[in-house]
């Protein structure tokens, strides 16, 4: 394992696109892979097992690759598997994702903070011991909203669809009190505009996309496998849909990507 060594990073499907793009944005010269695993998307309705499942397999394929780090960039993945990962593989840095609910109850004035995320992190004991641990002192009203998923992989981010499923639980929230709310699943990122139009523009919405990339530097730094020379790649690979996911990726990311399979014995 070297500095030259790949980051792998996944996610159920898309979402985690948004993680990717902080951690491109902030390391220029990394060697990435991302993996959707969009033949098993969505996650958030998933059994723990096999979610867990799901990430020992692409941890697996990382470490296959030789990679020097690896991003769980999937809320409901990081709650079900992000312990257990780090027992399998000690060695690879392993970076999880989770609501900014820290950030949130600094920022709230009314004491309520409204999460929006999948059934599955939410009903996670991982995220009830954050909430205790970060906001004992703050009501948090939490949504699932499995729903806002769907669209983001059908690549519908605008319009009357996107407008009708957003007003509702961003509306109950803020009726509620709510006077910050956070984007608990890395899907919602690419909603933002809508949420926030939903939300008025004084409300913050919060994410968790540079914080990732800036933890993994980071550990980078600290384990001395941060890359600081060369030209970066970026490789997508999917268990599902070639182009599906370029089509996607096109619009979520950037257009002509370096697009694949990934192997089938990791789908």
């Amino acid at each position: 394992m070297s500095s030259d060594s790949l980051i792998g990073v996944y996610d159920s499907g898309v979402g985690g696109l948004s993680v990717l793009r902080a951690i491109r944005e902030a390391l220029p010269q990394e060697q990435l892979l991302y993996v959707a695993d969009s033949a098993h998307v969505p996650y958030g309705d998933k059994t723990q097992a096999f979610v867990l499942e799901r990430a020992c397999a692409l941890a697996d394929y990382f470490v296959s690759r030789q990679a020097k780090a690896m991003v769980v960039a999937c809320n409901t993945a990081t709650a079900a598997a992000i312990a257990p990962l780090r027992q399998r593989h000690p060695d690879l840095i392993i970076i999880g994702v989770e609501p900014a609910i820290k950030p949130a109850a600094h920022l709230t004035h009314s004491g309520v903070v409204g999460v929006f995320a999948t059934t599955g992190t939410l009903a996670s004991p991982k995220f009830a011991t954050l909430v205790q641990r970060e906001a004992p002192e703050v009501r948090i009203l939490l949504h699932p909203c499995p729903e806002w998923v769907r669209l983001v992989e059908q690549g519908t981010l605008s319009g009357p669809e996107v407008d009708a499923a957003v007003s509702g639980p961003v509306a109950s929230l803020r009726a509620a009190g709510a006077d910050v709310l956070v984007l608990g699943c890395t899907h919602f990122p690419f909603l933002r505009d809508a949420i926030q139009e939903a939300a008025g523009p004084d409300v913050p919405l919060l994410e968790t996309g540079a914080p990732v990339a800036r933890w993994l530097k980071h550990q980078l730094h600290q384990h001395g496998l941060l890359r600081t020379e060369g030209v970066g790649s970026l490789r997508l690979e999917t268990t599902g849909h070639v182009p599906t996911l370029a089509a996607l990726a096109s619009r979520l990311l950037a257009p002509g990507l370096d697009i694949g399979e990934t192997p089938e014995r990791w789908r």
